[in-house]
């Protein structure tokens, strides 16, 4: 890991990967993209074309090959209506102390944690793409409950 100093004059690390190999950072970022359009049905290429860009290079930013620059990710991040941060959240602890960042933030208690690949399986995003074809919030409102208390029962089994 190198060391550089900030303009302020604090100590600060980064590290460089070789040529080919992606920053898990990046990693991370684009998986969200991937998420994010996947839930809102978008295809690669529809994507591109709302950013300018060939599907090509959108799956290059999905898989972390291409690092996504700001004004891009801020133009992703009104195409595909969530906050930049979107693009950060539920990054794996791992990932952030891969790249020198301080692990846990500000929070008192443990997160909880998820198994990150299970929000990327084709079964989940289906399910969330019915569940928000479902026109009444009412039903849907109870969906969500009927749901939450059959997850509750496996739990208690």
């Amino acid at each position: 890991m190198e060391e550089f100093r900030t303009p302020r004059g604090r100590r600060a690390a980064t590290r460089r990967y070789p040529p080919g190999i992606p920053n898990p950072v990046d990693i991370h970022v684009g998986s969200r993209v991937r998420l994010r359009r996947t839930l809102l049905g978008l295809s690669q290429d529809k994507l591109g074309q709302a950013l300018g860009l060939t599907f090509q290079q959108v799956q290059k930013y999905e898989r972390g090959a291409n690092r996504i620059g700001a004004s891009r990710l801020f133009e992703l991040s009104r195409i595909l209506d969530v906050p930049v941060s979107f693009f950060y959240d539920d990054m794996p602890d791992d990932v952030a102390a891969a790249i020198g960042a301080p692990v846990g933030g500000f929070h008192d208690q443990p997160q909880a944690t998820y198994e990150a690949e299970s929000l990327s399986r084709r079964e989940t995003l289906e399910l969330v793409r019915a569940y928000y074809r479902i026109a009444s919030p009412k039903v849907r409102k109870r969906l969500f409950e009927l749901t939450k208390s059959l997850g509750k029962a496996d739990d208690d089994a």
